[in-house]
């Protein structure tokens, strides 16, 4: 948008509209939207050679739990570009306001952008609106937006996060899963994205439990997540020497809180303990030997 010399704002803050920021970006200046972005062409030093091969870095995973006061989201540090660790400690769990967040898997940079943009999004909806956006708002507003990444998703750069939040009117967590086309689905009790989400998903359905508290829901995340990135190699594990944690986040009705780095060093090291001498962390395995021994006795 060109400016006024005379210090005015431009035309187009002065047309009334919709309370959709996007919507607002799209009529104005549509060449800065996440999904607008133009490929560079094939063969140019930007898809070619180096490291990865000149992919961009994708994050993975994502694993997302209701828990008894709300919701725990929580996503690995790694970052991938191909063979090659792009980044050790990656941010994948994001707020979106006081009572949501976003976990992101996919292309990196595109979806921290959209992320971005959903944030302004939900503010500017509060600040013209004087209220605050319903959950079923905010995930069908999330749903356009990688809609219209739809393009570029088509090209190999797909976004595909995971919102999750505490709903006010229901009193309760939920979570909202997307496929590449902008559909959305609710989730019941959990859910996990990115490349080591069926290993995730695997250690979720046998340690989740309904009415679990939210400190229950760390720990299944965190071993959840464990499980993963023993099974795929672009999902990282708790890095203790660097003492790179997971992100882990909970969202109940007093609003989004991330865990601090003591918080989970300890919720961590418990799960390594627990793991050490059983990296498959099966806990009736103790508990099945010492039952035939003592039948074994008893006969």
């Amino acid at each position: 948008m060109s400016q006024d010399p005379s210090g005015r704002l431009p035309a187009a803050f002065l047309v009334p509209g919709s309370s959709s920021f996007t919507d607002f970006v799209r009529d104005h200046a549509p060449e800065v939207l996440p999904g607008a972005r133009r490929l560079p062409a094939a063969g140019t030093g930007a898809l070619t050679g180096g490291p990865g091969a000149g992919q961009p870095p994708h994050a993975t995973t994502i694993v997302a739990i209701v828990s008894a006061d709300g919701v725990v989201v929580a996503g690995d540090r790694r970052a991938t570009a191909g063979n090659v660790i792009a980044q050790r400690d990656i941010e994948k769990v994001f707020p979106a306001d006081d009572h949501s967040c976003v976990g992101i898997a996919g292309t990196a940079g595109l979806a921290i952008e959209m992320v971005r943009l959903f944030q302004v999004e939900l503010e500017h909806f509060e600040k013209l609106e004087g209220a605050l956006m319903s959950f079923e708002g905010k995930a069908n507003r999330l749903s356009a937006m990688i809609r219209g990444n739809l393009g570029l998703a088509m090209q190999g750069l797909a976004v595909v996060p995971v919102f999750a939040g505490y709903d006010l009117a229901e009193g309760r967590g939920r979570i909202v899963s997307y496929d590449v086309t902008g559909g959305r689905y609710e989730e019941v009790d959990h859910h996990a994205v990115g490349s080591g989400s069926v290993f995730a998903r695997g250690a979720l359905k046998k340690l989740f439990r309904p009415g679990m508290s939210g400190d229950e829901a760390v720990r299944v995340a965190v071993e959840a997540l464990w499980d993963a990135a023993d099974d795929d190699s672009a999902t990282g594990g708790p890095d203790l020497l660097r003492r790179i944690w997971p992100v882990v986040a909970q969202v109940t009705a007093d609003g989004f809180r991330r865990l601090g780095e003591d918080e989970l060093a300890e919720v961590v090291q418990d799960v390594v303990a627990g793991r050490t001498g059983n990296p498959g962390g099966n806990p009736l395995a103790g508990t099945t030997r010492t039952s035939a021994q003592q039948g074994g006795a008893t006969a």
